[in-house]
């Protein structure tokens, strides 16, 4: 008997609209990618972040590690769909100097 294992979904998933869909994406695995996605983002520009709840700990995480790089504008806010317009506004720490810790307490 063959078993096999979810595929881990791809690290980059903005969408050629500019929008990032985590919904359904656990938030063990999703805060990882939303922080790579900022990473990898030319400064200037921004993609849409796609949630079913409001993403405070990561609009924290992401102030407390890179103070004034990364603009974050609230674009629809309801009970089970949150658009988070973030914007590369300055360069980033590169990898080997990422913060630990970005997890989900949701």
């Amino acid at each position: 008997m063959i078993t096999t294992t979810p595929a881990a979904p791809p690290e980059n998933l903005i969408g050629p609209d500019k929008i990032m869909d985590v919904r359904e994406i656990p938030c063990s695995i999703k805060h990882g990618q939303i922080l790579r996605n900022c990473l990898d983002l030319p400064v200037g520009d921004h993609f849409i972040l796609l949630n079913g709840h409001d993403p405070v700990r990561i609009h924290d995480q992401l102030s407390n590690a890179w103070p004034g790089a990364i603009a974050w504008e609230c674009l629809v806010q309801k009970p089970d769909e949150v658009r988070i317009k973030i914007t590369k506004l300055n360069a980033v720490k590169p990898d080997s100097e990422l913060p630990p810790g970005f997890t989900c307490s949701h």
